[in-house]
């Protein structure tokens, strides 16, 4: 939860700052010193920014893609630990196991380094006694590891109830603010693919957790591609699936990002005229108070009417007061007279 609040506070604040660095950069490799550059709010500089601000924040999406499938590759699995392939056999895991088990025993470990080799082998028997499950092999390649704490689960049914357990409330929550957003107009621009990206995710999640094998385009052309033209290690179903989710959410963010650069005119105008009904309104309340305080004042002055001596005092009376609590209780002023009073002190009768 806080990785996700730590991304959405980057992608409020990262983006614009990032920028007008990378605009004033340019600026200064690409026109000549002496010569004019595009000032804010001209077409040229509005040309520029919205073009750079596309780049940033495309750059960030794939960043935060990649740093999650980064943090990934240091967690590992349990076919890494082993150095098993995904498709390894009973005998294939066993046979790996006592081999690593013989070299990492903690019996062979000395001094501070026990330890260490101790959880090291609890890890190993850990992975195998998961692999060697079908069941909770099957879950593991699909949910990761929190399958080991389902303790009470013992089926392929137990751990798919759970796991959708675990995961409906998040969608659920997730589809309520969007639709929320969606109706409170915040989220007008892109709102057909953000619903359709939502829906795709589900859907699956839904595909590739329920089905007995891994999804064929994972197996097929994912992972080979991965294999044949990187180091990257094959991605396990969980895995795959941290990464769909994490696109679809800086997707998400990135639309919301970019939203303004596409309003359409009419957006823009129908925004325009709304403002413009708005002001209006605030007008016509403006004047309405105006004339109400005009009207209460003439009550007011109602006793004095006909009367020049009592007015001519009440407006005496009126100004002092404004000169002796307005103008001259204002900071400025009682230094200025201060200073004015110093000098005449100063100077000599």
């Amino acid at each position: 939860m806080s990785g996700n609040l730590l991304s959405y506070a980057g992608w409020t604040v990262l983006p614009g700052l990032v920028t007008g660095w990378i605009q004033t950069i340019y600026y200064g490799f690409t026109i000549r010193a002496g010569d004019p550059k595009p000032q804010p709010g001209t077409p040229r500089f509005i040309k520029h920014r919205r073009r750079i601000f596309i780049i940033v924040v495309l750059a960030y999406l794939l960043y935060d893609v990649f740093e999650t499938d980064h943090n990934l590759r240091l967690a590992g699995d349990f076919y890494q630990s082993l150095g098993v392939p995904h498709e390894a056999d009973e005998r294939s895991i066993k046979s790996r196991f006592r081999r690593l088990a013989a070299l990492h025993h903690p019996d062979k470990a000395t001094g501070s380094d026990v330890q260490a080799a101790n959880d090291y082998f609890v890890h190993l028997k850990e992975a195998q006694d998961t692999l060697l499950n079908p069941n909770r092999r099957f879950a593991y390649d699909r949910f990761g590891p929190d399958v080991l704490k389902w303790k009470h689960c013992l089926s392929i049914r137990d751990y798919l109830l759970h796991g959708f357990q675990v995961f409906a409330p998040m969608y659920a929550g997730s589809g309520a603010v969007l639709i929320l957003l969606g109706v409170a107009g915040y989220v007008q621009w892109g709102k057909y693919w953000r619903y359709l990206t939502f829906a795709m995710t589900i859907v699956l999640e839904t595909y590739t957790l329920t089905r007995p094998y891994p999804p064929p385009f994972l197996q097929s052309i994912i992972n080979p591609v991965l294999i044949g033209l990187t180091s990257h290690p094959p991605l396990l179903p969980f895995q795959f699936l941290i990464l769909a989710r994490k696109t679809a959410l800086t997707f998400f963010i990135a639309l919301t990002q970019l939203a303004p650069l596409f309003q359409s005119p009419a957006s823009a105008s129908t925004a325009s005229e709304v403002s413009s009904a708005q002001i209006l309104r605030l007008e016509q309340y403006a004047a309405a108070n105006d004339a109400e305080a005009s009207r209460l004042l003439a009550l007011d002055m109602a006793p004095l009417a006909g009367d020049e001596s009592g007015t001519g005092e009440l407006k005496g009376r009126v100004r002092d007061w404004l000169v002796q609590n307005t103008i001259r209780a204002d900071p400025e002023v009682r230094d200025a007279m201060g200073r004015t009073l110093a000098r005449r002190r100063a100077t000599p009768g």
